[in-house]
């Protein structure tokens, strides 16, 4: 005996309506007593990823995600010859846009002239889904794009001899699938990767008043590019300068680096009697160098001063003393040299050597050692 059409609707309405297997006739066991789950199964190369860029109301012209086939761009269909005589109609198109994502989407049908898809789409030649009352609905499948005419009878007045279906409505050409980028909001997201869905938009986090944290215990890796390749300054940012190997953040008005780039300098002279000043190979500061008079360490200010690249000693170094100058200078503008902190019983339990320079926590002050005596500098 065939399935009546009673069991087969039985078999939809249990898959459908209740995600369930159909085990028993509906007589023996109603839909909700169904126990074994059965949910439709939704393929994922046919899921539209960008399905939530629609708009709510079809768009006039077309976009990367919206196709638009109106006025003399409406799609003419061929006959399915595998079916009755003019009943079914292919548009050899998946993907339309159904009217779950608004009214407007809902295709209109036109029956006119085969190859004049320029004037097909008139009210003369439209046929409506609800038909004439003459049983000639018609179905319009928007995955597969078959139309059908699915009512016991052919449009009412309309004849199929020179005739074509023409098909206006809108496609989706979006991105498919689930393993390749998904989209949110104006972000795309493919593995690990966030972009920005249109190139050159800037990514923002606004946590508010709270903060933006980033944990673990790895390392945050910034942009790195060579000065050619710095974007548009914005004060505040911050990236990795590859020519200089240094790290640098844009001040408002320049790029600064702020890479741990301290160097020590070394300037040897020697006396004459009356030399008082003497050029450095660099500009800084009184409170920048170390200055040695024959291995013995010299009061900053009150036996020498610094400005600029020029070292003037207060009174002129004798003929034949050796004079060296240790300059401290760093590429961030932050003190120049970071000193070991001793207190005073720390630091004389030091193994120390002329020229070493330490900064004294009990006395606060910085001292340098020079002829077995600790000096302080003022």
């Amino acid at each position: 005996m065939a399935i009546t059409d009673n069991q087969k609707i039985d078999y939809l309405f249990k898959k459908i309506g209740y995600g369930a297997t159909k085990t028993d006739t509906n007589a023996n066991k109603l839909a909700p007593n169904e126990a074994i789950p059965s949910p439709l199964l939704i393929r994922g190369d046919r899921v539209w990823q960008q399905s939530g860029d629609i708009p709510a109301v079809r768009p006039s012209s077309t976009s990367s995600i919206v196709q638009i086939y109106t006025g003399s761009s409406v799609v003419e269909t061929t006959e399915d010859n595998t079916a009755t005589s003019n009943r079914t109609w292919k548009t050899g198109l998946t993907g339309w846009i159904p009217p779950q994502f608004g009214s407007t989407y809902i295709v209109s049908i036109y029956i006119h002239t085969s190859g004049d898809a320029a004037n097909a789409a008139s009210i003369s030649n439209k046929v409506f889904v609800t038909g004439s009352g003459n049983n000639d609905e018609w179905f319009f499948d928007y995955e597969s794009g078959v139309l059908n005419f699915i009512g016991t009878s052919l449009p009412n007045g309309k004849s199929f001899s020179g005739n074509s279906v023409y098909v206006e409505g809108a496609r989706y050409v979006g991105a498919y699938g689930v393993s390749a980028a998904s989209s949110f909001g104006d972000l795309e997201a493919s593995g690990t990767t966030v972009t920005t869905a249109t190139a050159g938009d800037d990514i923002t986090l606004d946590p508010e008043t709270g903060n933006v944290v980033i944990s673990g215990t790895t390392a945050l890796q910034i942009p790195v590019g060579t000065e050619a390749q710095r974007p548009t300054a914005a004060k505040g940012m911050i990236r990795f300068n590859d020519d200089d190997d240094e790290v640098e953040v844009y001040n408002g008005s320049a790029w600064v680096s702020i890479s741990p780039s301290n160097t020590i300098t070394k300037n040897d002279f020697s006396g004459d009697d009356s030399t008082v000043a003497f050029t450095l190979g660099a500009s800084t500061t009184t409170n920048a160098v170390l200055v040695t008079l024959n291995g013995a360490v010299q009061e900053a200010t009150n036996a020498y001063s610094v400005s600029g690249t020029t070292l003037t000693f207060t009174n002129a170094p004798a003929t034949g003393d050796v004079i060296q100058v240790r300059s401290f200078h760093s590429g961030n503008a932050q003190p120049a040299q970071k000193f070991q902190s001793f207190t005073t019983t720390q630091r004389d339990a030091l193994s120390s050597a002329n020229g070493d320079v330490i900064y004294n926590t009990t006395t606060n002050k910085f001292q340098g050692y020079a002829n077995s005596v600790w000096v302080d500098f003022h």
